[in-house]
């Protein structure tokens, strides 16, 4: 069942519900007071009898004897239920004595006689009035039975009717044009129910609508269109299309996160390809019969020994890319810059030799970092700097403090890098037009930024065309409390 369905059942009920409890008690009320005014009229009806018949209301019988005390008042008039004829003046009365028996009547009777039920017989006898309906000639009459006494003392029943058959007609007109109206107004507000759910619910089938196209298509730029008010369903569309928007950019990201694992795994093929394919061309060359002489012989091994140095530079490149993808942290600690810079520039030196390698350590500065992490990354900073610069050129590793960081600076006087190459210096097996020539995966700078940020730190890189580049390390200053801890 749709949630528009149960709404609108709903709203129906309610309305159902309070139709029926306000009709319930439209027409019981009108029922009352319909019979409470015929009920009044009967019982002025009885008071008029008897006051133009010379009888009066019975009082109560006496506590002695039980016979009710006679009114003194109008003693000496003839009473008229002796007349002769046994007739009654008024419409619908009937007179009985103290036992039940009829004694006078009037003409509409016509000889019918009022009835009275063995429990209203004991009712009056007892001095209360007793109402019944009935039926008398076909006619529904509501009869009302009372004792009343005469001039003479004698007590008697008067009964008086009065036909209900239009009192009723007009109840019964009334229920019905309750109920029909009642079912017709439940209908209607069914339908309008329906269509105003329809309504409501709008935006909410605009977003089942978006929400399956964009499953189907996988377009995560689609928005659902909504110009209503800011109310809860609105409040949903806007809530969507956040969402909408927040998982457009999870999925480019993701996308491209696929798009440079696949480029990463092709490289990774490429590279390792080229020296395996070279390493088992050698082990062919060896195995050939005739033998190679001594010198070719030493001329294999020796390409042979060199690619599998350069197969295990790549794996080791490999190994500590994937350790930065599975988010191994480095041990933090407080790092003295003099020192690191002092080994990293002896090792540069040895590095290479035909380079002029300028150290400027600062004397008293220390980073929070990893040792062993900062100094491979500069070592690689070194190596690519020395790739690219002329022998006899000068390589400048320094540092300097700027606020609350430090940075480190690896500075060649190498041709530079090309603009357009600088946003995709730090992505793996990328190598610029100039290095294609090198020997290199692409894979240093790489790990260079992943071990910069491990450290919570930040390479940076800016260079010229014709005038060299220089590589930024930046890494917070230790507290100076930490420090002393050390």
């Amino acid at each position: 069942m749709s949630i528009r369905l149960r709404l609108t059942l709903l709203y129906s009920a309610i309305l159902a519900v309070t139709l029926i409890a306000f009709s319930t008690t439209l027409y019981v009320t009108q029922t009352q007071a319909t019979y409470n005014g015929i009920k009044a009229n009967l019982m002025r009806q009885v008071s008029f009898f008897t006051n133009n018949g010379e009888r009066s209301p019975g009082p109560p019988p006496d506590q002695n004897t039980g016979v009710p005390a006679p009114d003194q008042s109008s003693a000496g008039s003839p009473p008229v239920g002796d007349l002769p004829s046994g007739t009654l003046p008024g419409r619908w009365t009937q007179t009985r004595s103290i036992t039940g028996t009829v004694t006078g009547q009037t003409l509409d009777l016509s000889g019918a006689n009022l009835p009275l039920s063995d429990a209203g017989l004991h009712t009056v006898q007892a001095g209360s009035g007793w109402f019944e309906t009935a039926q008398v000639q076909e006619e529904p009459l509501l009869i009302y039975s009372t004792q009343v006494t005469t001039r003479a003392g004698v007590n008697e029943i008067v009964q008086v009717a009065f036909p209900v058959a239009q009192p009723q007609q007009t109840l019964n007109t009334l229920r019905l044009i309750l109920v029909a109206g009642s079912s017709l107004a439940i209908l209607v507000a069914f339908a309008l129910g329906w269509v105003l759910a329809g309504m409501a619910l709008r935006p909410i089938q605009r977003l089942t609508h978006t929400a399956q196209t964009i499953g189907a298509e996988r377009n995560f730029r689609r928005r659902v269109e909504y110009h209503g008010p800011t109310d809860e369903v609105g409040q949903l569309a806007m809530t969507f299309n956040d969402m909408l928007g927040e998982l457009e950019s999870g999925y480019l990201q993701l996308e491209d996160a696929l798009q440079s694992q696949r480029r990463f795994v092709a490289d990774a093929s490429h590279e390792l390809r080229t020296p395996l394919t070279t390493v088992r061309g050698n082990i062919e060359l060896l195995r050939r019969d005739p033998p190679l002489d001594a010198v070719e012989r030493s001329e294999v091994l020796t390409d042979t020994t060199d690619e599998v140095d350069r197969l295990i530079r790549l794996v080791n490149q490999l190994l500590v890319l994937a350790r930065a993808d599975a988010g191994q942290t480095l041990r933090g600690e407080v790092v003295p810059l003099a020192s690191v810079l002092t080994e990293v520039c002896r090792r540069a030196r040895l590095m290479a030799p035909q380079h002029t390698i300028v150290c400027e350590p600062p004397p008293d500065l220390v980073v929070q970092g990893n040792r062993d992490a900062l100094i491979q990354v500069l070592l690689i900073l070194v190596d690519n700097a020395h790739v690219h610069t002329a022998p006899g050129a000068a390589i400048t590793l320094s540092a300097s403090l700027a606020a609350d960081h430090a940075t480190i600076s690896v500075r060649d006087t190498g041709p530079g890098i090309l603009p357009d190459a600088l946003p995709h210096i730090f992505e793996r097996f990328y190598r610029g037009e100039v290095s294609r020539t090198g020997s290199g995966a692409g894979l240093g700078l790489s790990i260079a930024r992943e071990l910069v940020e491990a450290q919570g730190g930040a390479i940076t890189v800016a260079s010229e065309p014709g005038h060299g580049s220089t590589f930024s390390v930046t890494l917070p200053v230790a507290a100076t409390s930490t420090a002393a801890g050390v």
